[in-house]
């Protein structure tokens, strides 16, 4: 038996070292064909990109790798996605040129993390600090920002293979989920081609639920509270903590440690010099400057064509969106807490989903990419409860609509018809939760 496991064990570290050797020239070739590298930043960029992805694979199940033809097919399919994102490391968003790319000259010009004591933009302090960091090194920030992305959609692809294996108990189907989440087109566009930084709080938010559901409770919460620390969107999964809480999966205790992540995590900017206050109410300017419309691109309720043009109205249609979305969070609360001693993973996870989908659903104001962590859920939805795959081309329908209205600045298919499918993909689930909470 011993002979055996060596064995296997023995074949993975084989697997991992040709998957290092070949991704990593396909990975070296990619970036040399970037606009603005060097042969030395290609083959540093590669060996990164090729080590984390091989630990991060190979973290996995040995059972994962029990089938060669399977094994061999996701990690050639691993290693096509990330090459093919790095051909879009040359493009360039309003975001990079407006945003991103001055706030990194900003700390080149101010002393890199010393620039943190300023206020700068209106992202949280940990995004900042990369950027800060990237303001150090002799290349082009546009790939170091991408690059960033790129490594976080791997760590959440493991986090979505974690869910997987945890409810559904296949490590065939943790590592097929692996392979399969880099291939999401929101997934894959938001780093690649947008430089967004959603994998990452999603990464971070994924992680904690797994971590609840696998009785790691500290290490739950600390990882809710960074993927807050990290973007306020990540609202949208957290009234997950109270079901956890009245099952049991949390304690009381443990809600402090949501807090003290995020401080620790804007701690860098206050060490600076940054106002404590203004840096632990910074969620508060970026309220303030996201009230303009009812609808960003989204698939939300305001998508619909209402008809709303009077200020006056707009604020009426706002505040009964913010309503609506409390009311929704309070229904959901009482069915959990009603059947809690009878609540699986499955039923959590679906929860985890509902939220993330229900809430931005029916807020306003929200932005093409605030469902990117229903996405995300949605393909974990699909593996570990096969009769929910119809959720993921739905929710990633609706959010491409407003991904091709952002790129294009026009409407492929208006977004109302994205609000429909998210609409139906939030009915089902709410039906699936519902029957797996009887069992």
């Amino acid at each position: 038996m011993q002979s055996a496991g060596r064995k296997a064990w023995a074949g993975s570290y084989l697997y991992a070292a040709v998957y290092i050797l070949i991704s990593g020239l396909v990975f070296f070739t990619a970036f040399l064909r970037l606009s603005a590298t060097t042969p030395l930043a290609a083959a540093c960029f590669a060996a990164l990109l090729s080590f984390i992805s091989a630990a991060l694979l190979f973290s996995m199940p040995r059972g994962a790798f029990s089938s060669r033809t399977a094994a061999i097919c996701g990690f050639a399919a691993v290693a096509a996605l990330l090459a093919a994102r790095v051909m879009f490391f040359d493009c360039e968003t309003s975001d990079y040129t407006m945003f991103l790319r001055p706030w990194t000259q900003f700390f080149r010009e101010n002393g890199g993390l010393a620039g943190l004591k300023y206020r700068l933009g209106n992202y949280n302090v940990p995004y900042l600090v990369f950027l800060a960091l990237f303001s150090y090194v002799p290349v082009s920030e546009l790939y170091l920002i991408k690059l960033l992305s790129v490594i976080a959609d791997l760590f959440l692809a493991r986090a979505i293979a974690a869910l997987v294996l945890k409810t559904s108990g296949s490590e065939k189907r943790a590592l097929a989920a692996f392979a399969m989440s880099l291939a999401l087109p929101t997934v894959f566009i938001n780093g690649a081609a947008w430089g967004q930084c959603d994998s990452i709080f999603t990464a971070l938010a994924l992680w904690g639920l797994f971590c609840a559901l696998d009785a790691k409770p500290i290490r739950a919460a600390l990882l809710f509270g960074l993927a807050l620390a990290f973007k306020l969107q990540s609202v949208f999964i957290l009234p997950i903590l109270l079901p956890l809480v009245f099952s049991n999966r949390l304690k009381l205790y443990h809600l402090p440690l949501v807090p003290a992540a995020y401080l620790a995590a804007v701690s860098p900017a206050i060490i600076a010099g940054r106002d404590i206050v203004e840096t632990l109410l910074i969620y508060l300017r970026q309220g303030e400057g996201g009230t303009g419309s009812l609808n960003y691109n989204s698939p939300s309720v305001f998508s619909l064509p209402l008809g709303i043009t009077e200020p006056e109205t707009a604020r009426a249609a706002a505040i009964a969106g913010i309503a609506a979305a409390f009311l929704f969070c309070l229904a959901l609360f009482a069915l959990l807490f009603l059947r809690r001693n009878r609540l699986g993973d499955k039923a959590f996870l679906l929860a985890a989903f509902i939220f993330a989908c229900g809430v931005p659903l029916l807020l306003p104001h929200m932005h093409e990419r605030y469902f990117f962590i229903a996405d995300c859920l949605s393909l974990a939805l699909a593996f570990a409860m096969p009769q929910s795959a119809v959720i993921v081309p739905l929710v990633s329908f609706a959010s491409l609509t407003g991904y091709y209205a952002y790129f294009t600045h026009s409407w492929l298919i208006l977004p109302h018809w994205g609000f429909l499918a998210l609409f139906t993909a939030l009915l089902s689930s709410l039906a699936m939760l519902a029957s797996e909470s009887k069992t």
